[in-house]
């Protein structure tokens, strides 16, 4: 499991945007970087923006470590077609990715650990690795042991997020069904996303 050093909070902080697109977001009152020379405003330079991006997309998927996040970059390289497109796909196939965008966990990293407890299942069978793979028309769901976890009803009851196309869910059984790889272009982010700086840095 990835451990998590910095504070989610100062993550956004430095990162200057709402990444998670959370109602109580810190630059709502500090629009700045954490630090004492976090209000200085400085120019960035190619490599900057490029590490930002990086920065950014892998942070957003509960702050996934640097060795986890380049071996995705290198999978979607070896693949056809366009590289930032496969990687957004891959990032998007992830479970506990899958478990936030239906609403059954309000944050990435409460997802991640719901995987990780041994509450989703696969197909029938029980998955706690959150960067397992999903293929389409794969089937998740909460284990019956788990459809009265107190986390999982809140969510489903008061959603944050509307569910994208790609995805169908029941929220009556807590299942749902991995439909297709997304499209860039289809992914909500709060955020811009720049993939296209992302495979800029990990090629140069």
């Amino acid at each position: 499991m990835t451990k998590r050093i910095q504070a989610k909070t100062k993550i956004c902080r430095r990162l200057g945007v709402n990444l998670w697109g959370r109602p109580k977001s810190p630059l709502a009152r500090r629009d700045y970087a954490p630090g004492e020379h976090g209000q200085k405003r400085r120019k960035l330079s190619d490599y900057a923006q490029q590490l930002a991006a990086k920065q950014k997309l892998k942070h957003y998927y509960a702050n996934m470590t640097e060795r986890q996040f380049r071996r995705m970059y290198q999978i979607a390289s070896k693949r056809r077609g366009d590289t930032a497109e496969n990687l957004i796909g891959l990032l998007e196939r992830r479970l506990d990715a899958v478990i936030f965008r239906i609403n059954f966990a309000p944050t990435m990293f409460a997802a991640r650990q719901l995987v990780n407890h041994g509450h989703v299942m696969v197909n029938g069978r029980r998955v706690n690795i959150p960067s397992y793979q999903l293929r389409e028309g794969d089937v998740v769901e909460i284990r019956e042991k788990s459809k009265n976890h107190p986390m999982v009803l809140e969510s489903v009851q008061r959603p944050e997020r509307e569910v994208p196309e790609y995805l169908q869910v029941d929220y009556r059984a807590l299942k749902a069904t991995f439909v297709r790889v997304p499209k860039l272009s289809e992914v909500p982010y709060p955020v811009q996303m720049e993939p296209n700086l992302v495979i800029e840095y990990y090629s140069r």
